[in-house]
């Protein structure tokens, strides 16, 4: 549930924009459109309000739906002290060994706010379970006492009823004492009930017209959409727009129900069918109503049915084709939102990666139960190499890994320059003892300095770190927050396979920046030299709630006659590192044999 809350009541902001929406475009065509279709508008907002709780890839046409997705990565990973244990120091006797402490000393305030929004909701839910609990009891009770349909009369009615409409299946009607009007219960196990008191008083236009509406409920499923309701009801128990959209759901649905029967009618019943619901107006079933369809409703749904009833007219051949036209262009706007609103958008996008050129492995083995994947580009023979690519194009906040374009940045602003780059230490002190003095771009990039990056993103500012961004491509190119946190646990994302991109584009210059700034930033990511080559990265390491949930690993290998770019990333709720990345890549690269310890 770690920032699923937060999501969720976001999720409820965006909802409440498009039922306002929806609710508008019925104002506009509400005698355009016939009242069948009206209702079934109602099925699409259904799939809206199941949206939070879906896994779906945030790929919407919207630019503004994209927009929103992009404000609600703010709120979903939350930062915090994200200290490192000492394997941090992994093969720190190997020269120019890069160290990963990603240290973000932000407060806590999203885990908090989640925690407590998160309790004010299920105790929410916990109440209105008990109120739905009580109903269904008092449905039971009303089951128990019910009897099966004695009356001849009704009875040979209600077959007439059934064949008049097509039905075959046989619903078992009873009678009981406890309701005041007619109604149908259950959708796996549909059973109508018949109040005793409109038996005795047998008026055979009466209870065919209450018998063909019950039947109405039954052949378009209302049943079904009641339980849905009741489910939209339980989980949106504090959204008052939800509560008012729930009733017109069901007024709707009256509506819908109604004009199908008008449908099966002689014009010259319409007003004894009027009359009907005009009787049965005083009559509200106070009982199962959550549980159940019916022909009664309170006065203000029955008023609007009146209106209805005297207002009807089959629609005309044009004006069905307009009305079907618009309805499915409302649909269309409604089920682009779905996916910016999932959960998958909700902390995640996508790199759409279109490269032919790939060659699938199988690294299961090695990745040993780790959810990740290992990109590698080859780029003498431009094959890319990788394991699983749902992952390799998945975006994750990059960590300490961004480190390497802070800094190219600061050269490129002259905030520091390849003869210069240290800046002094301001006495605070840190958790790492090597982060507590004065600090050059190798010594910051060696130990993984945050105060040195933050403080030159801080003299960058983020006018100049957005243009930057924009420039070079990284990754989903935003940035929010302010200059200490944008890459850490917040909105700056990447993809595996960005990341080798990005350090392809780097090492050819293809940023037209200053060679001597791109040489800085190379020599400062040199991890070793040898008889085999040289070899340069990085890693990083994602903290949420102080757990350690995402490792990586990215750099790239200089070989005679041949360069290998490669990113490692792994997830999981603890216990997931850079240096735990690290060894993984150095177990892959001995693999496939580009790179020996």
């Amino acid at each position: 549930m770690a920032g699923f809350t937060i999501h969720f009541f976001i999720c409820n902001i965006f909802i409440s924009i498009i039922i306002c929406i929806i609710l508008f475009a019925r104002r506009i065509f509400y005698k355009k459109w016939p009242a069948r279709l009206k209702y079934n508008l109602w099925f699409i907002l259904t799939i809206l309000f199941a949206a939070p709780f879906l896994k779906l890839k945030t790929d919407s046409f919207l630019y503004f739906l994209e927009k929103f997705n992009n404000i609600k990565n703010q709120f979903n990973h939350s930062t915090g002290k994200n200290a490192q244990t000492a394997k941090d120091m992994l093969l720190s006797g190997s020269p120019g060994w890069i160290n990963d402490f990603n240290m973000s000393e932000a407060n806590n305030i999203i885990p908090v706010l989640n925690a407590v929004l998160s309790c004010i909701w299920f105790a929410g839910i916990f109440v209105m379970l008990l109120l739905f609990a009580r109903a269904a009891i008092h449905l039971c009770k009303l089951k128990q006492s019910a009897m099966p349909l004695q009356n001849k009369k009704v009875y040979n009615l209600y077959q007439m009823c059934l064949n008049e409409m097509g039905i075959k299946r046989k619903i078992p009607v009873f009678s009981t004492a406890f309701l005041k009007s007619p109604v149908l219960s259950g959708f796996i196990n549909p059973q109508i009930y018949l109040p005793i008191h409109l038996i005795s008083e047998y008026n055979a236009k009466d209870m065919r017209f209450m018998l063909l509406h019950e039947l109405q409920h039954y052949r378009h499923k209302d049943a079904l959409m009641n339980f849905i309701i009741n489910v939209i009801c339980i989980i949106y128990w504090f959204n008052p727009l939800v509560w008012f959209v729930l009733k017109e759901i069901r007024t709707d649905r009256e509506i819908a129900c109604d004009t199908s029967v008008l449908q099966m009618l002689d014009k010259d019943e319409y007003i004894h069918y009027g009359h009907t619901l005009i009787n049965l107006a005083e009559k509200i079933s106070l009982g199962p109503f959550p549980f159940t369809t019916g022909i009664s409703g309170n006065m203000e749904q029955t008023q609007k049915r009146i209106i209805n009833i005297a207002n009807y007219k089959p629609l005309p051949l044009r004006k069905k084709i307009y009305s079907i036209a618009t309805y499915i262009l409302t649909a269309i706007i409604i089920l682009a939102s779905v996916p910016v609103l999932s959960i998958k958008a909700s902390g995640t996008d996508y790199y759409n990666f279109s490269e032919r050129n790939i060659s699938y492995i199988n690294l299961d083995s090695q990745f040993n139960g780790y959810n990740g994947s290992f990109v590698l580009y080859d780029i003498n023979s431009g094959i890319w190499k990788i394991y699983n690519m749902e992952n390799a194009t998945k975006r994750t906040p990059p960590a300490s890994t961004y480190k390497i374009y802070s800094a190219l940045n600061a050269l490129e602003t002259g905030i520091i320059n390849p003869g210069q780059t240290q800046i002094s230490w301001d006495g605070r002190h840190h958790y790492y003892n090597t982060w507590n003095k004065d600090q050059t771009l190798k010594t910051a990039m060696q130990n993984s300095v945050t105060w040195y990056f933050q403080e030159l993103d801080k003299k960058a500012g983020l006018s100049s770190i957005r243009k930057f961004i924009q420039k070079t491509g990284y990754g989903n190119q935003y940035v929010t927050g302010d200059t200490s946190s944008y890459w850490l646990n917040s909105s700056l994302k990447i993809s595996p396979v960005e990341q080798v991109i990005m350090l392809r584009k780097l090492y050819n210059n293809e940023f037209n920046f200053s060679e001597e700034n791109i040489e800085t930033v190379k020599n400062a990511i040199h991890l070793y030299s040898g008889t085999e080559g040289s070899f340069y990265g990085k890693t990083g390491t994602e903290e949420s709630k102080q757990q350690n949930i995402s490792g990586w690993f990215t750099g790239f290998i200089e070989k005679p006659g041949n360069t290998y770019f490669f990113a490692t990333n792994i997830q999981g709720e603890h216990d997931i590192t850079g240096p735990v990345a690290t060894e993984l890549t150095f177990s892959i690269l001995s693999d496939l044999k580009i790179w020996n310890r």
